[in-house]
């Protein structure tokens, strides 16, 4: 098990550029399954959970030639629907939260697909009852296999119809919206997320011949292609690496530039950080965050304490509350987090107490952070990544405390970050990996 070991206290500066969206290339990578021509996509992250995605797409038929580290071409025009079959091919599944988005562009094109529980973040109940939803509202049939635990979905063809999602779940709208482009008849999708990246998943599918109307709303209607073909894509920046960005600028930054972040696409990200009094100048398509000596939470027009809360687009993300809630551990005033959509993504904030900050855990969804106003620093100290996110917001905390962290399970950090120590020892920071 690797870890970072972190001499906190350095001060960074300088320009860095973010990845491309995991969250998007998780989505339109399974996307080039859709048809037996060559997709090829540009900007895709160096990470470890796409990374073996893409194994996992190599090891069903997939032909995948890398251009260089970050564009590749897909060809799905061989796939062994025996190895969908096989156990290996479910136990690979069950190990990769992204594979659940196969199962939508399977199903669609070759009428059957075999579901696992997913691996990913120990983060609370990731439920697919969305996903489970849409298929059977498209005509799918569901036995479950007692013997080998997992879902057998089945359909000859599926059909176009309306439904209403019981929720906007992403990764749900992106597994409906591939399974609808292949269907027989009209497809209409109310209460679809309409995050950017499902807006990048339906920009893909129109270059590869689908017809999606609705794009960013969320209402979308799809018209059933008979087959869709090869086209060229290229994947925005990782928004939840940019606002993990500007939180290291607000912690320990002497002026740090976010180059070409897509401001457009970044929604409400600014703007939530802001609430916290950190200064964030929009210069082109470049973010740039001067040094923050002090900064000052806002409170409602009325007076009222700060509420930051997760909620569908263009609401605030829930992947960035663990890094504004770091952040606000050295403002100056007290915030509410409402975690609203996973149960254990805030427990992690015993690491934090440990370190010095003031944190009332309220429940296992809020909790109330009573700003340092860098009066008092966090100290140095050791801990363990349990997710993605919350593993960059500890790595921020060690960055700024006193003297010298440890965190272990860096795996978990990998696996949405590239190479995020020597992009940021590049900026000044003092990481080490072991």
């Amino acid at each position: 098990m690797n870890s970072f070991i972190i001499e906190g206290g350095h001060l960074l500066s300088g320009t860095i550029t973010p990845q491309g969206a995991k969250n998007e290339a998780l989505q339109v990578i399974c996307a080039t399954l859709l048809t037996s021509e060559a997709v090829t996509i540009n900007n895709i992250p160096d990470i470890l959970d796409v990374n073996n995605l893409i194994q996992l797409l190599r090891d069903i038929g997939v032909k995948v030639t890398q251009h260089n580290r970050h564009d590749y071409t897909f060809q799905a025009d061989d796939i062994s629907l025996a190895y969908l079959q096989s156990d290996e091919f479910v136990r690979k599944c069950a190990a990769l939260r992204g594979s659940v988005l196969m199962i939508g562009p399977l199903l669609g094109r070759f009428g059957k697909a075999v579901v696992a529980e997913p691996g990913g973040d120990k983060i609370g109940r990731r439920r697919l009852d969305t996903h489970f939803l849409g298929f059977k509202n498209l005509g799918a049939k569901f036995d479950f296999n007692e013997q080998r635990n997992v879902y057998e979905i089945h359909s000859p063809r599926l059909k176009g119809c309306y439904m209403l999602l019981d929720e906007a779940s992403v990764t749900g709208t992106a597994n409906i919206i591939m399974a609808s482009v292949l269907a027989k008849g009209t497809t209409t999708i109310y209460n679809a997320a309409c995050e950017p990246y499902i807006q990048q998943l339906c920009r893909l599918l129109q270059g590869m011949g689908a017809r999606i109307e609705g794009i960013g709303s969320n209402l979308l209607t799809i018209e059933g292609s008979g087959s869709l073909h090869g086209t060229t894509h290229r994947i925005l920046p990782d928004m939840i690496e940019v606002g993990s960005f500007i939180g290291m600028a607000a912690m320990c930054g002497d002026g740090i530039r976010i180059k070409d972040v897509s401001i457009e696409n970044l929604g409400i990200i600014p703007e939530a950080f802001r609430r916290l009094g950190i200064k964030v100048k929009v210069e082109g398509d470049d973010l740039y965050v001067p040094r923050q000596s002090h900064y000052q939470i806002d409170s409602f027009i009325d007076g009222s304490i700060m509420t930051l809360a997760d909620a569908p687009w263009p609401g605030l993300t829930p992947d960035l509350l663990s890094v504004l809630l770091v952040v606000a551990t050295q403002a100056r005033g007290s915030v509410l987090f409402h975690q609203k959509m996973f149960e254990s993504r805030l427990f992690f904030v015993d690491k934090l107490i440990d370190m010095g900050a003031q944190i009332i855990l309220c429940d296992p969804h809020r909790a109330v952070v009573v700003g340092h106003d860098r009066k008092k620093k966090l100290r140095a100290g050791r801990m363990t990544s349990p997710d993605i996110r919350a593993g960059i917001a500890l790595l921020i905390a060690a960055m700024s405390a006193n003297g010298t962290s440890r965190i272990d399970n860096i795996a978990q950090i990998d696996r949405g970050y590239e190479d995020i120590e020597k992009r940021l020892n590049a900026l000044g920071a003092n990481i080490v990996r072991q």
